[in-house]
């Protein structure tokens, strides 16, 4: 049964509940779509913030979005003989900003390349690595990924 809906602009005089309702939700959903770039813009628009790098072990810097547009990082210490383990890069590449001691990047090949303070390692996409504390004191490194697709 039609009713009559009186809408701004006169844009639509008279249509069904289903039509309008079907109307409706199409335009909630278009308007927070991530095709619609304005409201995209509102919603994960990245902020500029500080992170205290202290502390043991693992601290997280950046986790891709909201925090930025793509990227990842963080922030890892190693006591002496301690390591990550192994893991890949996937679909993206990775840099490492020693700070902070001496370590070792081993990759699946067997390669093996020393890190050590005020250095920094790329290690591209796809590829299986580990990184390991080989001096006596802390390893403290930043690590920061690139989403590549």
């Amino acid at each position: 049964m039609p009713f009559d809906l009186e809408l701004p602009n006169n844009i639509i005089k008279c249509m069904n509940l289903r039509t309008f309702c079907f109307l409706l939700l199409l335009m909630v959903a278009f308007l927070t779509s991530p095709w619609n770039s304005a409201a995209a813009d509102n919603k994960s628009k990245p902020r500029a913030k500080i992170v205290t790098l202290d502390g043991p072990g693992y601290k997280e810097i950046l986790r891709g979005p909201p925090d930025s547009v793509r990227m990842q990082s963080g922030y890892v210490v190693l006591a002496p003989n301690q390591s990550v383990g192994k893991h890949s890069t996937g679909h993206h590449e990775e840099l490492l900003i020693v700070l902070e001691g001496q370590g070792e990047m081993d990759f699946a090949d067997g390669t093996k390349l020393a890190v050590r303070a005020n250095s920094a390692l790329y290690c591209p996409p796809e590829t299986e690595h580990n990184v390991t504390n080989v001096g006596h004191r802390v390893l403290r490194y930043v690590y920061v990924v690139g989403d590549i697709q």
